[in-house]
This record gives structure tokens, C-alpha cells and sequence, in this order.
């Protein structure tokens, strides 16, 4: 290649990622509330876990997140260029699952918040490795189906904000968004489960400044914890019922012009109703769903087993 062609290059490389980070910074702006759903909803899903296993739980649901941007942005692209037309339906699809999970935690307070307090307190008390593998595959499950969808909403709305750019910079675009998202969403998630520890520690500092503002954070730990699990909820109820009004026409005519309360409302109402109504739905797959789930961690129990035999 010559001096020129190599220059004509980099000077194209340099254009493209000068766009990138231009319509990175709108995409960002209009993902941005999303972000702060998916942040509230992940922190209040972890709660619950025990305290030495945080970390690592963070860090594997975190793995699964990069997982499910590896799937939807490629995903996305392709539909975005050959089946523009399955994106709203799929997005409806997702939303509908976020309230129906949403309703699902709500119910599931009401019926056996007792039950499930005693058994997690057994676990905690009487741990077997078993148990609390049990408990962290639940939890980190949860988590990652969750950021699934919350995901797949956020490259959406990014993929809409730069529709009309070209297909590199659609690529840098999610690329940087889907990564960038992952980084702050569960880094964030790492600091507020361990907000305790840091409590703990300022407490124990000698001076006195530090010491009162460990005591603040360990005053304070539980009920952001309880405030997050309230909101995580509600954030479940708004981010499915917006997908889904959004996803019809006249709803979407309807909201249009209206203001963001308004708009809020009506997705969170729609997102409750949404939730109801997908119940009696869930609850039927149920037990069809749990079948498969187990017969696939059989499966991969047996294949754990063989590849252990013929190690040895």
C-alpha cells in the first residue's frame, strides 16, 4: 500500500470513530434512563447472597451480561438490515416477561416472604455446598435473564438513535454502549453490595470524621437496599409497560406529545396490568419449563461426570 493510500486509510479510521464517539454521546443520552432501571433492578436481584460470595457473583452475572451483548448487538444489526419488521414484536415480547417477572416478585412477597426468609436463614445457618450452589445458580440466573431484556431495550434505543449512520459506525456505536453499560451497571452494582464492608472499615479508622460516616453507611445500607428492591420492581413495571405501549402504534401516537408523567404513568399502569394478566401464563409454563430446566442441568451434570472419568 502506498504512503498516500495509507494516509487516505487512517484518515477514513479517524472519520469513522469520530462519529462513533458523536453518536455514542446521543445514544448514551437517550439510554441513559434505561441504564439507571437496569442498575436498580440488577442491585436488588443480588441481594440476599452471602456476603463473602458478592463479588464473584457480581463478576459472573457480569460475564453473562457481556454474553447477552454478544448475542443482541450482532442480533440487532442483522435484524435492523433484513427483519426490521420482528424487532417491535420481540421488544414486546421481552416487556411483557419484565412485568410478568415483576408481578411474579410481588406475588411471591406477598404468599412466601416468610418461607423464603427461613430458608435463605437455613442456608446462611447450615450451609452445604450443594445449598448455596442452589441458591447463587438461582440468583445469578435471575440476574442474567433480567439484564437480558433490560438489554436488549437499551441496543434498541441506541440502534434507533443512530438508524440513519452508517453500518460501521452503527457497530462502534453499540460496541461502545453495550461494553460501557456493562462497566458502569455492574461496577456500580459491585460498590452498593458492599457498602457494609465500607462501613465496617471507616468505623474502625481512628478518626472521628470517618468513623461517624462508617456508622451513616451502615445506618443507611439497609434501607437503600430496601428502596432499591422497591424500585427494581417498579422499573420492571415501567421499562416492560413502556415497551410494550411503545410497541403499539396508537398508544404510541397517543403518548407522542404527552408529558413525562404522564408517560410514566401510563407504563407503569400498563406494565401492572401487563403483569396480571401474564400470571395465570407463567404459572402454566411453570412446571413444562422447570422440567426442561432440570433435565438440562442433568445433562450437563452427566457430561461434567464423563469428562471427569475420562480425565482420570
Amino acid at each position: 500500500m502506498s504512503a498516500v493510500g495509507l494516509l487516505a486509510l487512517l484518515d477514513d479510521i479517524t472519520a469513522i470513530l469520530d462519529d462513533v464517539a458523536a453518536m455514542t454521546k446521543v445514544a448514551s443520552t437517550k439510554t441513559a434512563g434505561i441504564v439507571g432501571d437496569d442498575l436498580a433492578v440488577n442491585a436488588q436481584t443480588l441481594l440476599g447472597i452471602d456476603p463473602k460470595r458478592e463479588l464473584p457473583i457480581v463478576w459472573r452475572v457480569a460475564k453473562g451480561s457481556l454474553r447477552n451483548k454478544f448475542i443482541l448487538v450482532p442480533s440487532a444489526l442483522f435484524l435492523s438490515a433484513f427483519a426490521e419488521w420482528s424487532i417491535t414484536p420481540l421488544l414486546m415480547i421481552g416487556g411483557a416477561y419484565l412485568c410478568y417477572e415483576a408481578a411474579e416478585k410481588i406475588l411471591h412477597a406477598v404468599k412466601h416472604s416468610k418461607e423464603d426468609e427461613e430458608e435463605t436463614k437455613a442456608v446462611v445457618a447450615a450451609p452445604t455446598a450443594e445449598a448455596l450452589l442452589e441458591l447463587e445458580s438461582k440468583k445469578i440466573s435471575q440476574a442474567i435473564n433480567t439484564d437480558f431484556i433490560l438489554s436488549a431495550e437499551i441496543v434498541a434505543v441506541a440502534l434507533a438513535a443512530v438508524q440513519n449512520s452508517s453500518f460501521s459506525v452503527q457497530v462502534g456505536v453499540l460496541t461502545a454502549i453495550g461494553l460501557g453499560m456493562t462497566v458502569v451497571v455492574y461496577g456500580l452494582v459491585a460498590g452498593i453490595v458492599k457498602l457494609d464492608d465500607l462501613g465496617f472499615h471507616l468505623v474502625k479508622k481512628k478518626s472521628k470524621a470517618a468513623q461517624k460516616t462508617g456508622k451513616a453507611i451502615l445506618a443507611g445500607a439497609p434501607y437503600l437496599m430496601k428502596t432499591l428492591s422497591v424500585v427494581g420492581t417498579g422499573a420492571m413495571f415501567l421499562v416492560g409497560g413502556g415497551i410494550f405501549l411503545h410497541g403499539i402504534p396508537v398508544a404510541k401516537e397517543a403518548l407522542h406529545d404527552a408529558s413525562l408523567l404522564i408517560d410514566l404513568s401510563a407504563a407503569l399502569v400498563a406494565g401492572g396490568v401487563i403483569g396480571l394478566l401474564c400470571l395465570p401464563l407463567g404459572h402454566w409454563l411453570e412446571k413444562p419449563w422447570a422440567k426442561l430446566s432440570q433435565g438440562i442441568k442433568n445433562l450437563r451434570k452427566k457430561d461434567k461426570a464423563k469428562k471427569a472419568a475420562d480425565g482420570e
